[in-house]
């Protein structure tokens, strides 16, 4: 009951305090515009920015409640970590909100995560060891020593704050694949708490709920159309919530049970598994970049979400498709830990593979995919057209893509 209430008041205070700085946003000008004809920004119209700013404040009226009830008396009175998440988390957010409205470059902006991250690691929230599967090179668990944890702590933060914010493009997106795997990363944490592997004192849950709760309340707010977007400073405190759980459960495991090992998964891993679309995104555009020998900081719209948008999948519908990949990653991630079985997979893989024909195949990817082949070929469709041979698939692409034409004028 006590996670229950403190996920409805982030999501309650997150609800009501968005409109507020909507309202803010516009009155100081922090409104997005949209972007020139082929740019990275899908907005057609000028958007307020700066939701993340009311993300927060469900995030601090939620832990302020948390802190007084007494069933997180362990949480917060056995560690300085919930200190240092609230610390690192204002630090974030203030620096992603310094980018949305004066644009700081980026060098200054990582400075800022490092920052944001090295406070988080200065209060205790470090990783001190993790299992390796299946012995890896006769390595059993591996530990950090006081050197290295606050080292790859950081690299960590700074990775997962980036996956959010380049994952940031759509209305809607981010928010719910953050409450997906905010959702996901407390079942593990309350499995294992359970299982006897996680102690009350852990602040991994609390973070994880009060994630989920401020998503769902700022996402009415987000769907497309959107009223208002997260802005930086919400994609880059998201990043560091996500983290916070997979850095005090994934980081700190030792212990041999069924969930460590299955699928070569050692707990660190698992995060990765869940949140496994804005990582993959985010590990493709740095290869990219490099191969293409452009600066990381370079945008473009080579992004997952930008590759379904091409393929003729509206902006709400590629959002949807990402969410159902999302859960499908997390309940992969999570049966097998819940049941013990091997065969769970099953289902997600079914699951997976009708997700990925979905997205390949699905009418409108045909409408545009035959609009291309005819635009690629004008000619020689003219042609077979005056000689009266047009193949009958063809030309049921053809008559497909008119009555689209028709009732996307007629939506209009």
């Amino acid at each position: 009951m006590g996670y229950a209430l403190v996920l409805g008041v982030a999501f309650l205070t997150t609800l009501l305090t968005t409109p507020l700085i909507r309202f803010a946003a516009i009155r100081i000008g922090a409104v997005k515009q949209p972007g020139p004809p082929g740019s990275r920004h899908v907005h057609t119209r000028p958007v307020p920015e700066l939701g993340g700013v009311a993300m927060f404040a469900g995030f601090l009226v939620a832990m302020a409640v948390a802190a007084s009830m007494h069933q997180f008396h362990d949480v917060f009175h056995s560690s300085s970590e919930p200190l240092g998440v609230v610390i690192g988390a204002t630090v974030m957010m203030l620096t992603g909100v310094l980018d949305d409205l004066q644009d700081v470059s980026p060098p200054a902006k990582v400075a800022g995560m490092v920052l944001a991250a090295s406070l988080l690691a200065r209060f205790g929230v470090t990783m001190f060891y993790f299992r390796m599967p299946f012995n890896i090179g006769h390595l059993d668990t591996v530990v950090l020593s006081p050197d290295t944890a606050p080292l790859v702590t950081v690299l960590w933060v700074v990775l997962l704050a980036n996956a959010i914010n380049l994952i940031d493009g759509l209305d809607g997106l981010a928010a719910g694949i953050v409450l997906i795997a905010g959702a996901a990363f407390y079942l593990f944490a309350r499995q294992l708490f359970f299982q006897g592997f996680l102690s009350s004192s852990s602040v991994a849950p609390l973070i994880a709920i009060i994630t989920v709760g401020i998503c769902a309340g700022f996402l009415p707010w987000n769907w497309n159309p959107a009223r208002i977007i997260m802005g930086d400073g919400g994609a880059l405190f998201l990043g560091l919530l996500v983290a916070v759980p997979t850095i005090t459960v994934g980081g700190r495991t030792d212990f041999p049970f069924f969930g460590n090992t299955y699928f070569f998964f050692a707990p660190l891993l698992i995060p990765l598994v869940i949140l496994g679309v804005p990582v993959a995104d985010t590990i493709f555009s740095f290869a990219r970049r490099t191969l293409s020998r452009r600066s990381f900081s370079h945008a473009d719209r080579e992004h997952v979400h930008h590759r379904l948008m091409r393929m003729g999948h509206g902006p709400r519908r590629t959002v949807v498709i990402l969410w159902a990949w999302t859960a499908v990653l997390s309940g992969a991630a999570l049966l097998p830990i819940y049941t013990n079985r091997g065969g769970a997979l099953l289902p997600f893989a079914a699951a997976a593979l009708f997700l990925l024909l979905y997205a390949l195949f699905h009418a409108d990817v045909r409408v545009v995919r035959a609009r291309r082949v005819r635009d690629h070929h004008p000619t020689a469709a003219v042609s077979e057209r005056d000689a009266g041979t047009t193949d009958g698939a063809e030309a049921e692409a053809s008559a497909t893509v008119v009555a689209l034409d028709e009732r996307r004028r007629h939506s209009s």
